[in-house]
C-alpha cells in the first residue's frame, strides 16, 4: 500500500481546495430550514462551487453519482442523493457532504445541520459524533498509528451507547478523490500504519443511534441504518504536520 506524501506545492493547493469546501458549508447553513428540498440545497451549492468559486463539484458524475453534493437525512448514513421530493421537516437532522476540486486538488468535508428545533436524542447523537471526530483528529501526529484514530472514536461512541459504522471509512485525498490510506473509525490503539508528515486524509466517523448494521437502497448509493434509527456524520480533511496536525477544512465557527 503506497500512501502519497504531499510536497509543499501539493499542500498549498490542498489548503485552497479545502478552504473552498469549508466555505460551501458556511454558505449553505442559512438555507437549511423546514420546507426546502434537498435538490434545492444541491442547486445552491452547485451554483456556488461552479460560478462563485470557479471550482468543480467532485461528486457530480463520480462513478455515476447524479448530484453535486450528498444530503444524508435522519436514518441515512451517507451518500444520500438530493431529491426534489425530499422536503426538510422541523426536527430533521441532515448531513451535507461537500467535495470540491480546484486546480486538480480535492477538498472534502461534511457537517450536520439541525432543521428547525432538534429533539434531545438527535441533538445528543450529533454532538457525540462531532466529539468523536475531534477526538480522532487530536491523536494525529507523526509516529501515531491509524489504529489510534479508530480506537478513540470507537471508545467514545460505544461508551455513549452508540455504534460505529464499519463498512465506510476515511481516506487519503489529494489529486485523487479517494487515495490510500483507508482510515477506519474503529480499531486497536498502536495498530496499523504509522502516520508521517505530509500525509493528508479524511476522518469522517459515521455513528448510529442503534445498531451499526446498514443496507444500500435500490438507487445503488443511499446507505441507511437497518433498524431505521438515526445516524450522524462529521468530516474533516487533515494534514499530518511536523509536530502534529492541521485541519485543512476548519470552518470559522470552530475554535480548535
Amino acid at each position: 500500500m503506497s500512501v502519497p506524501i504531499k510536497n509543499p506545492e501539493d499542500i498549498a493547493k490542498m489548503r485552497i481546495a479545502c478552504r473552498l469546501a469549508a466555505e460551501v458549508l458556511e454558505m449553505i447553513g442559512e438555507h437549511v430550514r423546514p420546507g426546502i428540498t434537498t435538490k434545492a440545497l444541491d442547486d445552491i451549492c452547485h451554483d456556488h462551487i461552479v460560478n462563485r468559486q470557479q471550482a468543480i463539484p467532485a461528486p457530480l458524475n463520480y462513478k455515476g453519482f447524479p448530484k453535486s453534493i450528498c444530503t444524508s437525512l435522519n436514518q441515512v448514513i451517507c451518500h444520500g442523493i438530493p431529491n426534489e421530493d425530499k422536503v426538510l421537516k422541523d426536527g430533521d437532522i441532515l448531513n451535507i457532504d461537500i467535495t470540491v476540486i480546484k486546480d486538480g486538488y480535492h477538498g472534502d468535508t461534511s457537517k450536520m445541520f439541525f432543521v428547525g428545533k432538534p429533539k434531545p436524542p438527535a441533538e445528543r447523537l450529533v454532538r457525540i459524533t462531532q466529539e468523536c471526530l475531534y477526538k480522532g483528529i487530536e491523536v494525529v501526529r507523526p509516529g501515531a498509528r491509524l489504529g489510534d484514530i479508530g480506537h478513540v472514536i470507537q471508545q467514545h461512541a460505544e461508551s455513549s451507547h452508540y455504534s460505529v459504522v464499519r463498512e465506510y471509512c476515511g481516506h487519503g485525498i489529494g489529486k485523487g478523490f479517494h487515495e490510500e490510506p483507508q482510515v477506519m473509525h474503529y480499531g486497536k490503539a498502536g495498530s496499523g500504519m504509522e502516520l508521517k508528515e505530509g500525509m493528508i486524509f479524511t476522518i469522517e466517523p459515521m455513528i448510529n443511534q442503534g445498531k451499526r448494521h446498514n443496507k444500500v437502497l435500490p438507487d445503488g448509493w443511499t446507505v441507511v441504518t437497518k433498524d431505521r434509527k438515526l445516524s450522524a456524520q462529521w468530516e474533516h480533511t487533515v494534514l499530518v504536520t511536523a509536530k502534529g496536525h492541521e485541519i485543512l477544512t476548519l470552518r470559522g465557527e470552530e475554535s480548535l
